[in-house]
């Protein structure tokens, strides 16, 4: 049977969780107690069968992923994702919303985007049971955090990686709440997987219920509570301001699926080595956006400074480096185009 509530072993571990971050984490002494250290781009690099491709709800369909062999696959934790290596040689992050229990199967939902990169529409239109894909990981650039209360808010494919989440939440005994947002219900994967949790469950879509209500929503999470957001930037950033003004004592958790918002840009300019060419970047666009306007096939995934897909060699310039993933070493000499900026003009070996 599922405990109701946290006995005193885990609240105490959720109290030490919380005292260690208020000393290592917020006060002066953070940047010298817990220095920063760059996501590693190294790990698992595995060939995986497809096992299975399934239709999950309107233009999103659910990969089941597996070894060739049947063999245990690496441990995974909520929050995790694979990098999935498409047959065209396009590389893309999606999270892990299987079950973690589950040592031989992963499992990766993906939404067609129509007007995106062509890694969306390439899954849909090409690969198919039986088809090896080549991953790396999982890594967990978004874990779940010990705490006694919890508010997930989703906002369509932003299920995926909160859906281990609610899981592991039931079975810890912990209190929560999962909102999920969505154009219409026919738009929202694994809706059948989240009925067994009942109104736990609160299901919030435009043709039922209108634009979204984000204060509503967030009034929902306990003083103190870990709020889990995964959607739409515009709703993210919305959701920031909310709950710095209704509950200040909560902590917000975000992953997007979408890159950055540029803050505090200026027009810069890249010059292309190998070409000669001169690339303006507006002040609120990325370095990337920029480059891929100039040259279509260059390579990059996340967009968001994690995945180290579009790192490029810096030939002269001063970058603005807004990233926390390339190592210290690394920084004289290369960028991340998806995040980093520049003053002047840079000189890129493109």
């Amino acid at each position: 049977m599922l405990k109701t509530v946290l006995d005193p072993g885990i609240d105490a571990f959720v109290a030490a969780y919380r005292g260690y971050l208020k000393v290592f984490a917020e006060s002066r002494a953070a940047p010298v107690l817990s220095r920063g250290r760059p996501v590693k781009l190294s790990g698992f690099e595995l060939a995986l069968r497809v096992e299975s491709v399934t239709a999950a709800a309107e233009d999103v369909v659910a990969l089941t992923l597996a070894g060739p062999e049947g063999e245990r696959l690496p441990a995974w934790t909520p929050g995790a994702h694979l990098d999935v290596f498409l047959p065209s040689g396009k590389q893309r992050q999606y999270s892990l919303c299987g079950s973690p229990a589950d040592h031989h199967r992963y499992r990766i939902a993906v939404r067609l985007i129509r007007d995106g990169g062509g890694g969306s529409r390439e899954i849909h239109e090409r690969v198919a049971a039986g088809d090896v894909l080549t991953v790396r990981g999982p890594r967990n650039a978004f874990p779940l955090v010990p705490e006694r209360s919890y508010l997930f808010v989703a906002g369509g494919i932003g299920i995926t990686p909160l859906l281990p989440m609610v899981r592991h939440a039931q079975l810890s005994g912990a209190r929560w709440k999962l909102v999920y947002f969505g154009r219409s219900r026919r738009a929202l994967p694994f809706l059948g997987e989240l009925a067994r949790f009942g109104d736990k469950v609160v299901v919030r879509t435009d043709d039922e219920h209108g634009v979204p209500d984000l204060a509503a929503t967030l009034a929902m999470a306990e003083p103190g509570a870990a709020v889990y957001f995964c959607g739409p930037p515009p709703l993210l950033e919305g959701a920031k301001e909310i709950l710095r003004t209704l509950n200040p004592a909560a902590r917000l958790y975000s992953e997007r699926f979408s890159p950055p918002p540029v803050r505090g840009g200026v027009p810069f300019s890249i010059r292309l080595a190998r070409s000669g060419r001169e690339v303006e970047v507006g002040a609120e666009e990325s370095a990337l956006a920029a480059l891929r306007r100039a040259m279509p096939g260059i390579a990059y995934s996340c967009q968001q400074g994690f995945c180290g897909t579009c790192k490029v060699a810096v030939l002269s310039g001063e970058v603005d480096h807004r990233d926390a993933t390339l190592p210290p070493a690394e920084r004289a000499h290369a960028m991340l185009p998806c995040l980093s900026r520049a003053t002047g003009t840079l000189e890129l070996d493109l």
